[in-house]
């Protein structure tokens, strides 16, 4: 392999997000330090793709509903057709800071996230959820199982 070909290659692999950041399938989301439950039906947009679209093209989120974006460390609402909470997480899963109704036409950024959930407006004040708070995403059958 030539020197250009070793260093496309390294840009690649340094741009291309982790293969796995966390757990897949239908997910759910809980404030461990609040004892509340952020989401029963999140999305993973793991991919560049998933991350790019994100809620574009949606009419609304339901309650329970989510979109786990990571990594990410900002996100825009235009386009958007509704206001949505925003959470931010670090890598340890800590709240770093929490926006509550964000409308369309806006951008929203916190440098020390590791990624982001977009959940329906008005969940952040319904379960208390704060900066310095802990969450735990864990696949939904996994939580509920748990729970027993």
């Amino acid at each position: 392999m030539n020197p250009f070909e070793r260093f496309a290659k390294g840009v690649g692999e340094f741009l291309s997000p982790p293969a796995h950041t966390g757990p897949q399938g239908p997910l759910q989301v809980v404030n461990v330090t609040r004892g509340t439950v952020l989401a029963t039906r999140l999305e993973a947009a793991h991919t560049g793709a998933k991350r790019r679209k994100g809620l574009l093209g949606r009419d609304g989120l339901a309650a329970g509903e989510g979109l786990w974006i990571a990594p990410c460390e900002s996100v825009h609402t235009f386009f958007m057709r509704f206001p949505i909470d925003l959470v931010y997480l670090d890598r340890e899963r800590r709240i770093r800071k929490a926006r509550s109704s964000v409308g369309p036409w806006r951008l929203s950024a916190c440098l020390s996230a590791h990624s982001i959930l977009e959940l329906p407006a008005g969940t952040i004040l319904k379960t208390q959820t704060e900066p310095g708070d802990t969450v735990e995403i864990a696949a939904a059958e996994e939580q509920q199982a748990g729970e027993r």
